[in-house]
C-alpha cells in the first residue's frame, strides 16, 4: 500500500523558515512527479510547487523566490524548503506523487496525495 507521509509543519513567525518533507512508502509505481498543494481555510487547493523526474520544476508566482521543491529519488523523498513565510502561506500542506503503476500488465496512472501538514504562520 502506498503512503506518503508528510512532516515539518508547524508554528513560526512571519519571516521565519520551515522545512517540510514527504516520503513515499510501498511504492508500486513509478514516480514521474511530486510535488506539494496547499489549501487555506475556505480557500480551494493550490499548487505549490512540483519536481518532474528530470529534475526541472515549476512554482507557483506566489511562492516563486521564497520557496525551493527538491527531491531525493533514491530515499523517494520531497522536500519544500519555506523562507520568509508570510500569514497568508498559512494553510494545510499536501504531499502528491503521481506517475505510472508497474508489475502490471497494462501500466496506468496513478495519483496519490499525504494527509497533509499543518504550517501556521503568525503576524
Amino acid at each position: 500500500q502506498v503512503q506518503l507521509v508528510e512532516s515539518g509543519g508547524g508554528l513560526v513567525q512571519a519571516g521565519g523558515s520551515l522545512r517540510l518533507s514527504c516520503a513515499v512508502s510501498g511504492s508500486t509505481f513509478s514516480i514521474n512527479t511530486m510535488g506539494w498543494y496547499r489549501q487555506a481555510p475556505g480557500k480551494q487547493r493550490e499548487l505549490v510547487a512540483v519536481i518532474i523526474s528530470d529534475g526541472s520544476t515549476n512554482t507557483a508566482d506566489s511562492v516563486k523566490g521564497r520557496f525551493t521543491i527538491a527531491r531525493d529519488s533514491a530515499k523517494n523523498t520531497v522536500y519544500l524548503h519555506m523562507n520568509s513565510l508570510k500569514p497568508e502561506d498559512t494553510a494545510v500542506y499536501y504531499c502528491n506523487a503521481k506517475g505510472m503503476a508497474t508489475g502490471v500488465l497494462i501500466p496506468y496512472p496513478v495519483d496519490y496525495w499525504g494527509k497533509g501538514t499543518l504550517v501556521t504562520v503568525s503576524s
